[in-house]
Formats: structure tokens, C-alpha cells, sequence
């Protein structure tokens, strides 16, 4: 049961209530924001909540048991809420976000109801929805290691080995063209089709330079390379903003051997039997299933 605190106790049992939430949200740069679904704009423990975000919560669940639970956020881009182009950089990803009851009478007084995390986000025109995730979010989460066939490291990261800063794993280049969705037309780099992909771009330059996201397709086309990214880029990328990409890895033994020499430092388990394997069945006439040895 939860404990509140006299002052907040004494404004439910008032006649009239004077009672609106508040979502204190801590990006994992530090930057903390506060909005608010009051009328005007309160201080909270020394941080200010602004209400003319245009920011409104859906309704509350919550269940026993581990079961994720959590709510919606909704409001409209802007540079006082969430910035469209810091969106689309991942600076909002994994957010701490804390739902607060407020007395707006006496903004000092108020009470953390959730804590959770902000999720998915959708865009739609000049406004999004923003997901919270309760803190059981984190138990479905992977921890550790998961025996398959496919390697589990990051490429270039210490348990893989590999160096990306070599000439034929990293290219940089300048943009062309934006196209629709995550689309880009660039001059480079020349590698064969698909040596890009599943890797890393990051713009370096321009109005966006710090946005960074994994590349989807890398393909040599009429008229230029194209890049189609798994996340549309920000507004702010223009024609000749510089570049640079890492090679990628599709997690197979077969690439790690062969574009990598890296086999001794393979991740995964190649020749570990599937489902079909584990799960067949004796059957006359066909060897391997009769209880003798495999020649």
C-alpha cells in the first residue's frame, strides 16, 4: 500500500480538487524535462513543468504478478517537447520517465506514482505517442549469453576482434540525395553491393551531424550508391553533408571466415543441430535415427 504524504492527503480530502499530473523525463544524456496537463506552467522540485507542451496521458494499467504494464503519452513536436530531430538521434531511447500527481494549488506537494520507460514513439505529422514501459519491461530484457548458430558479439567490439578502423571495413562519403522513408542517394562508397549493410552510418557534418543509425540495404544503383537506413533521418539532412560507414555482418561463420578471417573468434555455435533435428523421429531406411553409431 502506498504511504502519502499528510500534505497530499489533506488536498484529496478537500472538497475540491485541485489535483494534475506531471511526467518528469530523464534522457540518458542527463537532460531532465517536465511537462504537465495543468493550464499553466508549476515548479516541482525545483524543475519547471510546462504546460503548454500540449501533452496528455491515456489511461493508467496495472496488473499482478510480473506482466508488463504501463501508458501512453501523447503531444505535438515541437522544441519545447520532444524535438523532432533529437527524436529521430535515439536521444530519447530508454528515457526514464516518473509520473507524478500534483497539487496545483501548491505545487511542493506531490507524490511519484510510476516510474517507468519511454518506448516506442510514433510520428504522425506534427505529433507523437509515446510509449511507457513499467519497470517489469527490464525482466524480458536478455541477460547473458544464448547459445545458437549465429555469432552473439557486436562487430569490432572486444569479444569480436575486429578492427573497423581498417581501410576495407569503414568508407566515408557525402550525401546526394534524401529520397522517401530512410532513403539516401550518396557518392560512395564503391565496395561491392552489401559490404554496408547491417553496419554503421553516422553523419559527421550538417545540420544533423551527430544522428546515427544501422543501414538496412547498401546497393550500387544508376546514378549513385544507395543507402536505406532502418530509421528515417532527421529533417536537417541536406546534399553534401560528409558521412562515414563501418562494414556490417549478417552473424554467419561463413562471413566471419571468409569477409573477416575472424573465425577463431567466432561467437556462435555453426554446428549446432535445429528444431528439425532435435525434434525428428526415427524412420525405416534412413540412417542416423536407428540407435548406431554415424559413420
Amino acid at each position: 500500500m502506498r504511504t502519502l504524504p499528510d500534505a497530499m492527503t489533506a488536498a484529496l480530502a478537500r472538497g475540491a480538487t485541485t489535483l494534475c499530473t506531471g511526467w518528469r523525463l530523464t534522457r540518458r544524456d542527463g537532460l531532465v524535462q517536465g511537462f504537465t496537463d495543468h493550464d499553466r506552467d508549476l515548479v516541482v522540485e525545483g524543475l519547471a513543468f510546462r504546460a503548454a507542451s500540449g501533452i496528455a496521458g491515456s489511461e493508467s494499467t496495472l496488473a499482478q504478478g510480473l506482466g508488463v504494464t504501463g501508458a501512453e503519452v501523447s503531444g505535438a513536436l515541437s522544441a519545447d517537447t520532444l524535438d523532432e530531430a533529437a527524436l529521430a538521434a535515439g536521444l530519447y531511447d530508454g528515457a526514464t520517465v516518473d509520473l507524478l500527481l500534483i497539487d496545483w494549488s501548491d505545487p511542493g506537494v506531490s507524490v511519484l506514482l510510476r516510474r517507468g520507460t519511454l518506448g516506442e514513439v510514433r510520428r504522425q505529422g506534427l505529433a507523437f505517442t509515446a510509449e511507457l514501459r513499467g519497470l517489469a519491461d527490464a525482466l524480458n530484457q536478455t541477460r547473458g549469453r544464448v547459445f545458437a548458430a549465429l555469432c552473439d558479439a557486436d562487430l569490432g567490439d572486444a569479444r569480436c576482434g575486429v578492427d573497423l578502423a581498417q581501410g576495407t571495413y569503414r568508407a566515408d562519403g557525402v550525401v546526394l540525395a534524401r529520397e522517401a522513408g530512410g532513403r539516401l542517394r550518396v557518392a560512395g562508397p564503391w565496395q561491392q553491393d552489401g559490404w554496408f549493410t547491417r553496419g554503421r552510418f553516422a553523419l559527421v557534418g550538417g545540420a544533423a551531424a551527430g544522428f546515427a543509425c544501422e543501414v538496412k540495404a547498401h546497393a550500387a544503383e544508376a546514378g549513385g550508391v544507395v543507402l536505406d537506413l532502418w530509421q528515417a533521418p532527421p529533417e536537417g539532412v541536406a546534399a553534401g553533408d560528409p558521412f562515414g560507414l563501418t562494414a556490417g555482418c549478417d552473424k554467419r561463420f561463413a562471413t566471419c571466415r571468409d569477409r573477416f578471417a575472424n573465425a577463431l573468434n567466432f561467437r556462435g555455435c555453426p554446428h549446432m543441430p535445429g528444431n528439425d533435428f532435435v525434434l525428428a523421429i526415427a524412420v525405416p531406411g534412413e540412417g542416423g535415427y536407428d540407435g548406431g553409431t554415424l559413420a
